[in-house]
């Protein structure tokens, strides 16, 4: 991989938009205009949460929008499904995109892997400090 200045460099984030205009092409035609809404908006929120997610401040930001990204995947991988077996595409075009869909996924699992590693992101929201505590004291019980 290069040098990276924006998403746009970003190849998750390219292969991301040609998928969601593969998804326009594909699905043009359909008059399930709820189902068709839904595979767009789901198609058009990986490559949206890619690049919010690359210009927000932090890495634990970066890989919150990957994640979002990757179940927008799931998402639409789901809805293809339905699309397919109420025959409003083929298998050809059913095959074509579940592919590009799982390319994507791994892609973004992959970059969130890589994230995660090279900046470790703290299991709790804030660091938890480590203050000693005195030992319990413990009743003299003699009479």
């Amino acid at each position: 991989m290069g040098k990276v200045d924006s998403f746009e460099d970003l190849e998750v984030w390219k292969r991301a938009v040609e998928l969601t205009i593969n998804v326009y092409e594909i699905i043009h035609s359909c008059k399930d205009y709820g189902l068709k809404d839904q595979m767009q908006r789901a198609s058009v929120s990986i490559a949206s949460n890619i690049a919010e997610g690359y210009d927000r401040q932090t890495n634990k930001e970066f890989v919150h929008f990957l994640y979002i990204a990757k179940g927008s995947c799931a998402e639409l991988q789901t809805q293809l499904y339905i699309s397919f077996r109420l025959n409003y595409i083929s298998i050809t075009h059913y095959e074509a995109l579940n592919k590009e869909i799982n390319t994507v996924s791994k892609m973004l699992y992959k970059l969130i892997q890589y994230r995660k590693s090279q900046h470790p992101i703290p299991s709790t929201p804030y660091p938890v400090p480590r203050t000693q505590y005195p030992e319990p004291s413990t009743p003299n019980l003699q009479r």
